[in-house]
């Protein structure tokens, strides 16, 4: 059987085709028998794709989807703002990529660009598989939507901001299984090579058990939008979506759950608590919207292992972006490196790497997915698992706020919800800044954990 036809196959059973769509090239809506709607699909090898969020890591994930190997198109855009969907399409075209016909692997006309809060919905409609790159606020509601409609998907990271978006990404991803939907997450260390080759022989045994650890982001911080006069305060916090928790989540969740996930896989578990302290020593003006500047956590495994995290945002002072981790034979730290070792406590080599001549993992992450999907094999259901990872950070971040010791499941059950009641530009989202422009900041102490 040839590839499309093992493609074909594939997307028919995921929920991509039904019916008639092997007879045209049209795009078509339809409702099947089962219930589930019908979808855009073109009889041919390419395989469509909407970027829903066009920031600049939406924009690089859709590079990289046009890099690999598969006839590949961009189909179509959605952003809440048209500049920023303006200027995606002006990054994606200027590569002039194109497709082994001769036509652009951008193919995007004015009314496949949608703008507004609910434009993601449209975009999907016209694509066999989806990039979820929006602030990670929206990451629940656009990944149940792109399972619903039986899209395969690549979504960034973190996946929700709090415990209730976390278990509308772990319904969504039983729904996606049941659908046989591939969904690849960007925690890239995943589809790294020297992790993954270190981490398969820790999980041999290589180090025995792992006893304990540390992961760290620390490092300066990120931009700023100012506020512009007239601008609605739904619009600033959009616009400086990394300051707000309903959109980010804070830092340990949007960037320190890259390494939070890998403490994750090295112990092939989840915490089952954590304690830990935070604030604001550095980021303390009325732009800093309402997020900590350092978070320090111990999270506690079932087997008793503490691992220790650490994540910071302080301009000019020293930067580690890694992991290390302890067991009784030896230990390992700089996974991340071009070469890396585990290495036994009598100072020898266990095993080492040479990194030098592996892809970029960022790459290797899209590689996979769209090479999966030309085949026709359902093999990556990445949401579970990350959305577990997003949830370790979401619980260090609820045990940094409030200065208690925070357990899964309560963490997990929480019901604090922070998305605004309603999306809109002129509505209002839930932390409000003072009459001083300042906003409310979280209190050890004082402040609920869960």
């Amino acid at each position: 059987m040839t590839n499309e036809s093992n493609r074909r196959d594939f997307l028919k059973s995921s929920g991509l085709l039904t019916g008639s769509a092997l007879l045209s090239s049209l795009p078509f809506t339809t409702k099947a028998a089962t219930g589930h709607p019908g979808y855009h699909f073109s009889a041919n090898d390419t395989i469509k794709v909407a970027l829903i969020g066009c920031g600049g890591r939406g924009t690089g994930a859709a590079q990289q989807a046009l890099s690999t190997k598969q006839n590949v198109k961009i189909v179509a855009l959605a952003d809440a703002f048209r500049d920023r969907l303006d200027d995606a399409y002006k990054a994606l075209t200027a590569r002039g990529a194109k497709a082994a016909d001769g036509t652009p692997k951008v193919d995007i006309p004015e009314d496949h660009k949608f703008v507004g809060f609910d434009a993601y919905k449209q975009a999907m409609a016209l694509a066999d598989v989806v990039i979820l790159a929006s602030p990670p606020g929206f990451r629940p509601s656009h990944f149940e939507e792109a399972v619903r409609q039986g899209k395969q998907v690549f979504m960034e990271k973190p996946v929700a901001t709090d415990a209730p978006g976390i278990r509308r990404v772990l319904a969504a991803a039983e729904e996606a299984k049941k659908k046989k939907l591939n969904v690849v997450v960007g925690l890239q260390r995943r589809y790294q090579p020297s992790y993954r080759e270190m981490i398969k022989r820790i999980h041999d045994g290589a180090l025995g058990d792992i006893v304990g650890g540390q992961v760290y982001w620390i490092s300066g911080g990120v931009w700023h939008k100012p506020r512009q006069p007239n601008q609605t305060e739904m619009d600033y916090q959009m616009r400086n979506w990394y300051y707000f928790n309903w959109l980010c989540g804070d830092h340990i969740n949007e960037q320190h759950v890259h390494n939070i996930d890998v403490a994750n896989w090295v112990k092939n578990s989840y915490p089952v608590s954590c304690q830990g302290t935070g604030g604001r020593q550095v980021r303390v003006g009325k732009d800093d919207g309402e997020i900590f500047d350092h978070h320090i956590v111990d999270f506690v495994y079932a087997d008793g292992t503490t691992i220790n995290s650490q994540c910071r945002h302080y301009e000019g002072t020293y930067s580690r972006v890694d992991e290390m981790f302890l067991g009784t034979k030896g230990k390992v730290e700089g996974m991340e490196k071009k070469t890396s070792a585990l290495m036994g406590y009598n100072g020898q080599p266990i095993f080492s790497y040479n990194a030098k001549a592996d892809g970029n993992p960022y790459q290797i992450e899209h590689d996979e997915l769209f090479d999966a999907i030309a085949k026709g094999e359902y093999k990556f259901a990445d949401a579970e698992r990350v959305a577990k990872s997003t949830m370790t950070a979401l619980m260090g971040r609820m045990a940094t706020y409030s200065g208690k010791v925070v357990k899964w499941d309560e963490a997990l059950n929480s019901q604090i919800d922070l998305f605004p009641t309603t999306l809109a530009w002129d509505a209002m989202p839930k932390s409000l800044p003072d009459a001083n422009g300042l906003y409310q900041i979280a209190v050890p102490g004082k402040t609920i954990a869960v």
